[in-house]
């Protein structure tokens, strides 16, 4: 076998492996001390190796491999590999791409609190992530009720000050009615807030009111009185868990055959402050150890406070790997802990309850969502006239500029649900200029030549495929079906113009009602194949794009560009970054770090 002759050659310090398949897609990306013998484990004589050993020992056709200097490093670079190519085969938390933070901008002499996506490396203060916009926006709202920060955008030059000074919601820094120390001061207030550290903060805030007090500032004194007692009521909401004053995040995993799901306690001060659920994609092949570092990866990347002590149900393979990590990211020691009596033991049984309440309820979900869709598939096989539900439904689309960077999308709906783990995106082959027939034909034929050679992950035929356009498409999909023995597949199009169905034997177009719940159903698995679609395209056209433009810089040859497309993705996040940040890039010295800086910088 020539991947198993490849893993004899591979070195022994620790670096990520990446399997991929047969058409170059990335299928799963792991990290190890020593890569040789980590990737050789996959073609070992085990006696009943791991599912996912076997799908991915079926379906990898190719194999590459990073060197690091560490196994922390190995596993930041997992991380970023695992964001980017979202494998098959990875555990990963779902929808974890843009968790919402609160943001301080301290830069800003009297910064406002904003709610943002994205956490950028700038002087501001970020907290969070929380679980959901809901969350999140409660926290900003109570935080602005219980410290009068200003919350308008556009408060430079304004004339008098608005309602909120009235209300004592603000200090209007707009009329000079506070000072730069004074706001300071109240920005260290917020910031023990939106920490958790209430007692702190209701320490600070009696010291400052009895201050008040004796100066003779009474009003202040009883703004300083009513937070206190706001501060109070929020505080007597929260489950005091234990009288020891810990500050602990508590996580409990739990992998079931049909969901993956992780509970996370925030305890601060012996009070719970957050009880978060997150469950997590590709759960068939999910394991407990691996699910439980796949969250400790993708949610601790985010979160801008991290406790000492983590709290795990069980404990991890690169559990030291993930300590080292976690503990430069605090820059004090993080330790990962299973707790076996005691109060911390009471505290991860109140996890695990928890969360199996809420797999229960998710699963619950689950099953009532297949129920409704049962109902539409039904309409829509009586629509269609299918002999049976197509309970597996895939859509094609294709998408390109002017015949240039063509590629082709593959969604999957299950149930009537999207399958987001089985879509497949392509790169058309061979092709010149725009040719949308041939384009189908080819990402149809390679799609069930792979399921005729029983690949891993296209083996399941669907019971209907649809197609993004009108009779043509159908036509090219149709001949490659009958050439490869699948003429059983149902098999239709979709116009965008009229929202016209085309059937294989009907002269005239199935044309149903607006409001039809299967043609809705129709229109979301094509949208959501022409999003896919088109975001692939527009990737490889930004890749394209900085790879020429990086061609003219001196000194940057095909394995410095590869470094700078892996770390930067396009050209406005490369021209952005300053020379440390491009010089932190393995494989890109200083000197051409400067380079490239002044490029991007030059007059042109």
């Amino acid at each position: 076998m020539e991947l198993l002759e490849k893993t004899k050659t591979l070195p022994t310090g620790s670096g990520v492996y990446i399997f991929k398949d047969a058409d170059g897609e990335v299928i799963y990306v792991g990290k190890a001390k020593n890569l040789r013998n980590r990737v050789r484990s996959y073609f070992g004589d085990a006696a009943d190796p791991q599912p996912k050993v076997l799908a991915i020992r079926r379906a990898a056709a190719d194999l590459d491999y990073i060197l690091t200097a560490t196994e922390v490093e190995a596993f930041l670079l997992e991380s970023q590999l695992i964001k980017k190519h979202r494998p098959r085969y990875n555990v990963r938390l779902k929808d974890d791409k843009e968790y919402p933070y609160i943001k301080l901008d301290l830069a800003d002499e009297f910064p406002r609190l904003e709610i943002v996506r994205k956490m950028q490396r700038d002087k501001a203060r970020y907290f969070g992530p929380y679980p959901n916009a809901g969350v999140v926006n409660d926290t900003l709202k109570l935080a602005n009720k219980l410290f009068p920060l200003r919350t308008c955008a556009d408060w430079r030059g304004k004339k008098r000050p608005c309602l909120n000074y009235h209300i004592r919601r603000c200090r209007a820094p707009c009329q000079g009615r506070v000072t730069p120390e004074e706001y300071r001061q109240l920005l260290n207030q917020v910031i023990l807030f939106l920490e958790g550290k209430h007692q702190e903060l209701e320490d600070s805030l009696r010291r400052e009111m009895e201050r008040a007090a004796e100066n003779l500032e009474f009003e202040k004194a009883a703004q300083l009185r009513d937070q206190l007692d706001a501060l109070a009521k929020l505080t007597t909401r929260q489950r005091i868990v234990t009288n020891q004053r810990w500050n602990l995040d508590v996580l409990a995993v739990g992998v079931g055959p049909d969901l993956a799901a992780a509970q996370l306690l925030i305890v601060r001060g012996g009070k719970v402050l957050g009880n978060e659920y997150h469950s997590f994609e590709h759960q068939e092949f999910a394991e407990k150890e691996e699910a439980l570092s796949a969250f400790i990866r993708d949610y601790y990347a985010g979160t801008s406070l991290l406790p000492r002590e983590i709290l795990v149900s069980v404990l991890p393979a690169d559990s030291d790997a993930l300590m080292e990590w976690l503990s430069a990211k605090r820059q004090g020691p993080v330790l990962l802990r299973v707790p076996r009596r005691g109060e911390k033991r009471m505290l991860m049984e109140m996890a695990e309850k928890n969360l199996a309440a809420h797999m229960e309820a998710d699963l619950r979900a689950q099953r009532a969502d297949k129920e409704e869709g049962k109902v539409i598939l039904q309409q829509l096989a009586d629509a269609l006239g299918l002999p049976k539900l197509p309970v597996r439904m895939e859509c094609y689309d294709v998408s390109h500029f002017q015949g240039e960077q063509t590629v082709a999308s593959m969604v999957v709906f299950e149930h009537g649900r999207p399958a987001r783990s089985k879509y497949r995106r392509y790169k058309i082959r061979g092709l010149t200029g725009p040719d949308d027939f041939a384009s189908m034909a080819q990402v149809i034929r390679r799609r069930f030549e792979a399921a005729r050679e029983g690949r891993a992950g296209f083996n399941h035929i669907p019971g209907l495929v649809v197609v993004d356009g009108g009779k043509g498409q159908l036509a090219a999909a149709l001949a490659q079906l009958r050439e490869l023995g699948f003429d059983d597949v149902n098999v239709i199009s979709l116009a965008k113009r009229e929202e016209e169905i085309f059937v294989p034997g009907r002269s005239q177009p199935v044309v149903l009602d607006r409001d039809n719940p299967a043609l809705k159903l129709l229109q979301q698995i094509r949208d959501e194949a022409h999003r896919f679609a088109v975001a692939y395209h527009r990737r490889l056209r930004t890749k394209s794009t900085l790879a020429s433009e990086l061609e003219k810089i001196p000194g940057v040859g095909p394995a410095r560009r590869t470094a700078l497309l892996r770390a930067f993705g396009s050209l406005h996040q490369l021209r952005t970054k300053d020379v440390a940040e491009i010089a932190s890039v393995p494989g890109i010295p200083w000197p051409v770090a400067e380079e490239i800086y002044k490029w991007f910088r030059k007059e042109k």
